[in-house]
């Protein structure tokens, strides 16, 4: 096995606190605990395996082939060897601090939004099965701390039920390896383990508290069938009509669905944009940014996406994650924050790792945080209108904070920004930022009409002045001479970011502006693959370097289409797409052309809700006789 396997050959487990890449050759190559946002614990992703690496595979076998079970986020891989064949289960278990399953369950329901952070556990699973003939499982764990700089100090003791394990100290941090056969070996640990048919064995990683007590395994049969029966029950909860099940989407839709709730903070409700940092935009370029952070804008467009598929039961923990975070200073919103809230992220690299790829610096925190993005606040707001229109009540502070967030995008009107992809270079005036800022005075409006949230004459007179005022302002000065939008006023350039706009109500899909932005993007951003680029990388970005195609353009391209009834070519562009994703059905941030391989973080929330929005368009489209239609 290479030292690091792309991108692509990753599947992605999660139990909702924190994810770990495995690759199709049975290496765990990163893992952060105790949740998406520590220091890792497994690091070979960005390195070496000297700077961490969980390897877990048969002698003398081969992968025959590897595929999630149906409904969930547990991996099956299926090893041939000419001995004998076994299946490895890979999973993160849902269960809280005492070993008991079904911890997404312990609130009433699947979303688990009463359980707390110091509750839960915090594991990887493996489970090998012999299913034929005689077997050896091989293993090598390579365990390192804060990503993978620290080597800790390992030494084998015993838990509260007199059990043996491996106990990985540094620091504060600490894991519990549970399982047979591992042994010592110059500065990491390697077993071999034989089975015959029928028999199993199972190796538990667990993180604890270095001055706690190391807790003890969980019966792995036990915690695998809570946990299947976990996530397919979430699964099932889905209301919003999908494509048939004959249809090819219909998995693509469901493992979007489990991508973007395995993304789910189960504790706080924030959702991560991604598990990983540094996986390059631009293989071998600079182009490297930590995304383990919840994005006010890619949380909004993922709850728009669940709520659209009857997903209502987390909204209300993401309404409540977003008071917190914001709470006693709405009109100095941040674009992101962490999963617990807080607003600090400061960006550092990581000097003595080599990078994915040979792709440096490595960055851990995000320095685009204090950036003004004029479009956010707008998403926001689409957001909560949508879960207001889905049944779920405002309280006592939701709506108070909301119409804090409008004071702030009108006291911003005059203010340029670094725009939707967080521009490093000068602030301009975004057009879709603008439309945006349109769509956050335009939902405020829609709630007293339609809710009767309260708000004075006075508010909502100056409320439509500024909305009014932004649509005419728009419409000046972000369409260009020759009849499209531009990415920025005065410029000539498009952005995809335009392709948002029908989405905002500002115009419905069909309208001639739109029409013209399609093909100038059509002109200058499809690639000759038939992918979508989100801007042309000509420095003004403050970047060096090129970067791939943006998978979520892409959807939002095929939205656009299916919704002016260019079904031929959406399906066409949606099976591209498909192309673009692993065997899993997972997709990074973009898709690097020329090398034909995955760049960015992975797996991507914003390309997975993408998909979703794609799916559900062509769906509608389809449903109401293909013709296309302006709304959702």
């Amino acid at each position: 096995m290479s030292a690091q396997p792309r991108i692509d050959d990753h599947a992605f487990l999660s139990h909702q606190l924190s994810g770990a890449l495995v690759s199709r050759e049975g290496a765990i190559t990163w893992l952060c605990l105790p949740r998406f946002d520590s220091a890792s614990v497994f690091t070979s992703l960005l390195g070496t395996r000297e700077h961490g690496e969980w390897s877990l595979g048969i002698e003398d076998g081969e992968v025959a082939e590897r595929a999630y079970l149906p409904g969930t986020l547990v991996l099956r891989t299926l090893w041939r060897s000419p001995s004998g064949e076994a299946e490895v289960l890979d999973f993160m278990p849902l269960m809280d601090a005492d070993g008991v399953g079904d911890a997404l369950g312990n609130d009433g329901g699947p979303d688990g939004t009463g359980a707390s952070e110091a509750a839960a556990r915090a594991d990887v699973m493996r489970l090998v099965r012999c299913l034929a003939g005689r077997v050896r499982v091989t293993q090598s764990v390579f365990a390192r701390l804060d990503y993978g700089e620290v080597e800790p100090w390992v030494s084998r003791q015993e838990d509260a039920d007199g059990e043996s394990f491996l106990a990985v100290v540094a620091g504060g941090d600490a894991l519990a390896v549970h399982g047979p056969d591992l042994e010592p070996v110059d500065g990491h640990h390697e077993g071999t383990t034989e089975l015959v048919a029928g028999e199993s064995a199972q190796w538990c990683l667990t993180w604890y508290p270095a001055w706690g007590m190391a807790p003890s395994a969980p019966r792995a049969e036990d915690v695998l069938e809570a946990t299947v029966r976990t996530w397919r029950g979430w699964l099932e909860e889905s209301t919003r009509e999908a494509p048939r099940a004959d249809d090819p989407l219909a998995d693509r839709v469901q493992r979007s669905l489990l991508v973007l709730k395995g993304l789910t903070h189960r504790a706080t409700g924030g959702i991560v944009a991604a598990p990983t940092t540094s996986l390059p935009e631009d293989i071998g370029g600079v182009r490297n940014w930590d995304y383990r952070y919840v994005w006010l804008r890619d949380t909004a467009l993922a709850l728009e996406a669940l709520l659209a598929h009857g997903h209502v039961e987390g909204a209300t923990a993401w309404r409540d994650w977003l008071l917190r975070a914001i709470a006693g200073e709405p009109h100095e919103v941040q674009i992101m924050y962490t999963l617990s809230g807080e607003r600090h992220m400061p960006e550092r690299e990581l000097e003595h790792l080599p990078g994915h790829a040979d792709s440096r610096p490595v960055r851990v925190g995000n320095g685009a945080a204090a950036q003004w993005q004029a479009d956010v606040i707008g998403t926001v707001m689409m957001a909560l209108c949508a879960l207001r229109d889905a049944g779920v009540p405002e309280d006592e502070w939701s709506w108070p904070l909301q119409k804090r967030l409008v004071e702030r995008v009108v006291a911003h009107r005059e203010d340029p920004d670094h725009g939707l992809w967080e521009m490093r270079g000068e602030p301009a005036f975004f057009t879709h930022g603008r439309v945006k800022m349109w769509a956050a005075l335009d939902r405020a409006l829609h709630a007293v009409a339609t809710h009767g949230v309260p708000a004075t004459e006075a508010e909502t007179a100056a409320w439509e002045r500024h909305r009014d005022e932004l649509r005419e302002e728009i419409l000046t000065r972000g369409v260009h001479a020759d009849g499209h939008f531009t990415q920025t006023y005065g410029s000539d350039a498009v952005d995809a970011s335009l392709l948002q706009i029908p989405h905002t109500g500002f115009l419905p899909p069909d309208d001639p502006r739109m029409l013209a932005t399609v093909r100038r993007i059509e002109e200058e951003l499809v690639t000759d693959t038939g992918l979508v680029l989100r801007y042309r990388p000509d420095g003004s970005d403050g970047l060096p370097g090129e970067e791939a195609p943006f998978l979520a353009c892409a959807f939002w391209l095929v939205e656009q289409y299916a919704r002016t009834g260019r079904l031929d070519d959406a399906d066409a562009l949606m099976e591209r797409l498909d192309a673009c994703a692993n065997d899993l059905d997972l997709m990074a941030e973009e898709y690097d052309d020329g090398q034909d391989r995955m760049a960015g973080n992975f797996p991507q929330a914003f390309s997975h809700l993408g998909l979703l929005r794609a799916a559900d368009a062509l769906a509608q489209v389809r449903a109401a006789g293909g013709a296309g239609e302006a709304g959702d």
